[in-house]
């Protein structure tokens, strides 16, 4: 595989950075890979894990003379990261981030980037419920979706670059405008995001269940909201505080969506209750389909529990 970057710097060092770290050894995309996070300890383990070359002690010299920077830290840390970075990027360097909104991370990035550095904002539709650097595995993003948004003025070469250079990981590259991917996601990510937690939630509270029968008697179904309540709590937080008005216009559609469904269910419609649950049947198999799950847990690859 070729080289696509001669150094690249990965700020936040959880999922999805240490396995773009492991990908990136595998296919040999980088010379030097940088890694920085806040804390001592996760920095010392990246290192031991093998995934990054080095790591600095300042986020200043993680991205001294760094062709490509990648942000993979809450949405609402990254403002104030680009502001103390901005300075320090070098002329063509390419910036780009993992966060799971775009507008708003344009919005807090871009002011900060200086002229002669691409700022190319992307998002790969890749996790699990795990966390932190121990968790990351090369062949994450195979097959999985990346979106990128580039801005209006965006350099054509950065953006085709950073396009092949998702491919070289596994992923598959679509463009799309930054407030579209919000509605996109609110729809697919985000506000199933926040049923699980409130699902969740709500067997936690209903005192007539108690925890060990909530435990013993999971069904499948729950267990998918647990695993889905899992993830980390400070990106969830960001993500519902910086994609606000698409989550709520979702939000207020599945509500009437859930009136519907429980009148239906009121007055012993079942014919309603069944169009309704072939059709959403019907997505589910469609999504199998085009290969963005299989039946098999973890979709099918090895590397997580």
């Amino acid at each position: 595989m070729t080289v696509l970057y001669d150094k690249v710097t990965l700020i936040g060092l959880g999922l999805i950075a240490s396995s773009m770290g492991h990908a990136m050894k595998k296919s040999g995309l980088a010379n030097t890979i940088v890694g920085f996070s806040q804390t001592k300890e996760t920095r010392d383990m990246s290192l031991s894990l093998g995934f990054v070359d080095e790591i600095t002690d300042t986020i200043e010299d993680a991205v001294s003379d760094s062709d490509l920077i990648v942000l993979s830290v809450p949405v609402g840390a990254m403002a104030a990261i680009a502001k103390i970075i901005g300075p320090k990027l070098k002329l063509g360097a390419t910036i780009t981030d993992v966060g799971s909104v775009k507008q708003s991370v344009i919005d807090m990035v871009a002011p900060h980037i200086p002229n002669g550095v691409h700022f190319v904002p992307g998002h790969p539709l890749a996790g699990t419920e795990q966390s932190g650097p121990t968790s990351g595995f090369p062949d994450l993003f195979k097959n999985r979706w990346c979106i990128l948004t580039p801005l209006e003025n965006c350099n054509k070469e950065a953006s085709a670059r950073l396009k092949q250079y998702w491919e070289a990981l596994g992923a598959n590259v679509e463009y799309m405008e930054a407030e579209h991917h919000d509605l996109v996601l609110a729809v697919t990510s985000h506000a199933p995001h926040l049923i699980a937690y409130t699902m969740v939630g709500v067997a936690d509270d209903l005192g007539r269940v108690t925890d060990k029968e909530v435990i013993n008697f999971s069904a499948a179904g729950f267990r998918d909201f647990t695993r889905i309540a899992a993830s980390d709590p400070t990106m969830w937080r960001d993500v519902f505080l910086n994609n606000r008005e698409a989550t709520l216009e979702i939000l207020g559609r599945f509500t009437e969506e859930l009136f519907d469904l429980q009148r239906a269910i009121r007055r012993g419609d079942g014919d309603q209750l069944f169009e309704y649950f072939n059709r959403t049947r019907a997505i589910r198999r469609s999504i199998i389909d085009a290969g963005q799950d299989t039946e098999a847990a973890n979709f099918g690859r090895g590397g997580v529990e």
